[in-house]
């Protein structure tokens, strides 16, 4: 999968400026995607002092916080300080507490991968309360559940630009999606950051002072790499691995996870094994002989024969794993067979993984031909 990069004359910052000036500029609605995440605090601070500055027009711009619930406390914080900056500057700011679909894979045996946010009827265990301020219903989401915010985001700002903090860096899909961008399809969204690196996040956030989630700190100190540093809802698909961080150092959170989701203790349980798709040194330890596992044909197992142990959401999209098992036949490792097997166990609702095996198997499989070639070229050199 081929990828053309352009080196710019100007540095990162300079760039993510001047692309907000030009949305601005078209007198057009401006809704900036709120997360609290690092991305977004970033992308905020800059549209702030922009603001601030006189180059661009409050009135033009809306703050849209979506609240997933199962937030940790100091993003609620960092919500709430943005919330009352922009505010101050003359923005909009809407803090969104509705009952969209989430994806949750820490369930198995349940008929679904997925829960609602703020779900009515269960207000006894949502994992907090919302603000008195929040929004928590909107006349385009006609029942709990009937979608996603992003596709509610798609139709409820349809009638302006969404500004999103997205980076390329952080993942190859992303990357893939931004680079094979077809401008039709494109919509309202665009990126002011989509080319900032983890370095150019962390040196905006020192340079400034900017005051962001501690729970970076905590996770970093837990050994969590840099570049792995992301906040998402507990029950996601990349996320999972974090409640044991959370059951070990904030006893009151955990309390309230766990009573919304008792299956979390599942993931607290057994977050490094092969249901939940983690790997370590200790795991490794402790599996020393899953190398000589033949995933091959466990995975043919899975994918050609009927099998319950794949989850439903994931089992819908069977025919697409069955598809990459049949082109890459022949060029996949034991190891590519492993982590297919692992993510089909346990569950890949988004087609993450899925996505991700595509490039990884052909990139792999392009630099052992690369290598041989060298070796045979050194050996009758």
């Amino acid at each position: 999968m081929p990828f053309r990069r352009i080196e710019g004359s100007i540095d990162v910052l300079a760039a993510a400026k001047q692309r907000i000036r030009n949305a601005f500029a078209n007198g057009c609605k401006i809704y900036l995607s709120f997360s609290c995440g690092k991305d977004s605090l970033c992308m905020s601070s800059i549209t702030y002092d922009l603001i601030k500055a006189g180059e661009i027009d409050p009135k033009q711009l809306t703050v849209i916080f979506i609240d997933e619930e199962g937030l940790y406390p100091s993003m609620v914080d960092a919500a709430m300080r943005w919330r009352k900056k922009f505010i101050s500057a003359g923005a909009a700011f809407i803090w969104f507490c509705l009952p969209f679909k989430q994806v949750s894979v820490i369930d198995h045996l349940s008929s679904t991968e997925s829960w609602i946010t703020w779900e009515p009827g269960k207000e006894d265990i949502w994992m907090r309360q919302p603000p008195p301020f929040a929004v928590m219903h909107s006349p385009y989401l006609e029942y709990p559940g009937q979608m996603n915010y992003q596709t509610f985001c798609q139709i409820a700002f349809a009638d302006g630009i969404q500004m999103v903090g997205l980076r390329t860096s952080e993942s190859i899909t992303r990357l893939s999606c931004v680079a094979h961008m077809d401008t039709s399809k494109l919509g309202n969204c665009f990126y002011p950051i989509y080319d900032w690196k983890d370095n150019d996040v962390w040196l905006y956030i020192k340079e400034r002072h900017l005051e962001f989630p501690d729970i970076y700190m905590r996770l970093y100190e837990a050994g969590v790499k840099k570049n792995q540093l992301r906040l998402c809802c507990f029950f996601g698909d990349m996320s999972t691995q974090g409640l044991r961080w959370v059951a070990e150092t904030d006893h009151d959170l955990w309390k309230r996870i766990e009573r919304r989701e008792p299956n979390a203790y599942l993931a607290l349980l057994y977050w490094d094994s092969e249901m939940f798709r983690r790997s370590t040194e200790k795991r490794q330890e402790l599996e020393a002989d899953a190398n000589q596992k033949d995933y091959r044909r466990l995975l043919e197992q899975l994918l050609f024969t009927p099998n319950d142990l794949i989850p439903p959401d994931t089992r819908q999209g069977l025919k697409h794993w069955r598809t990459l098992y049949k082109k890459t036949f022949g060029i996949a490792t034991n190891e590519h067979y492993r982590r297919m097997y692992e993510a089909l166990l346990y569950g890949d609702p988004k087609k993450r993984v899925l996505r991700i095996m595509w490039n990884n198997i052909f990139r792999d499989y392009r630099i052992s031909i690369e290598e041989a070639a060298a070796k045979e070229g050194a050996a009758h050199g």
